[in-house]
């Protein structure tokens, strides 16, 4: 009953703003909007280069200690692949607002404060690394076997075989998973918003929920919009430069 009263008020106060010649003439959008959607991006863009920059190397020891991996032999294998497997299928497992809520007292140690764009980057840093290490192992896992094969026989080491056969072959579906990576973290800043993040979230809260500006929540939807399709564009592009199959 709630829900369809607030909803009848925007639709209500939109309906009027469209007469009065104010809809999508509001000082919110002209004054803030821009800053919520550079807020947005520096935490889409931090958080996308940590969880490349730390996932990457976890998906890549999740296969090598795998059975059969280029590490499988070593005694320690078995025991890294199942705690690395554990750990990744823990930080998957958490809803993404149940774990900015749980380490904020790590956020707050490490950034010195719990609010802002850059408290924001903790957490969804943390969220996006076994996200993307998922996808890494599955991209990686794609990779022929008798590519890697070839190059043990021509006396390649196991790193020049990871970094320069498997990452290398897998570089187009790498790309692809890094920008499923970035779309998601899009819309988990937008859900940072009302927690103390900055941001298209918080602006769509603050205004475009709480005091009923439907402009406001409008164009912050349009934003995200914008900002997906623009990632989802680029990542296209960039895999099929780099695929040469």
């Amino acid at each position: 009953m709630l829900n369809g009263l607030t909803t009848t008020s925007v639709l209500l106060q939109a309906i009027a703003a469209s007469q009065d010649g104010t809809w999508l003439n509001n000082p919110v959008i002209t004054e803030f909007f821009w800053t919520a959607m550079l807020e947005t991006i520096l935490m889409t863009v931090w958080s996308t280069f940590f969880a490349v920059l730390l996932g990457l190397p976890l998906g890549l020891i999740l296969v090598a200690t795998a059975p059969g991996g280029l590490y499988h032999h070593l005694k320690i294998a078995r025991v890294t692949n199942q705690l690395l497997g554990f750990i990744v299928n823990v930080g998957r497992s958490l809803p993404f607002v149940i774990l900015l809520i749980a380490i904020l007292p790590f956020t707050r140690w490490l950034i010195g404060t719990s609010l802002g764009w850059k408290a924001a980057v903790v957490p969804l840093s943390i969220a996006a690394i076994p996200f993307f290490a998922r996808l890494v192992e599955s991209n990686i896992q794609g990779v022929g076997f008798g590519k890697i094969e070839a190059a043990k026989m021509a006396g390649a080491t196991s790193s020049q075989i990871m970094w320069g056969i498997q990452v290398r072959e897998a570089l187009p579906a790498l790309i692809q998973s890094i920008t499923v990576t970035t779309i998601a973290l899009i819309g988990y800043s937008a859900m940072a918003g009302p927690l103390g993040a900055d941001g298209l979230g918080k602006l769509a809260l603050n205004y475009g929920y709480a005091q009923f500006q439907g402009d406001v929540m409008l164009v912050t939807v349009v934003g995200v919009l914008v900002l997906v399709m623009i990632v989802q564009a680029t990542g296209d592009m960039l895999s099929r430069l780099v695929d040469h199959r």
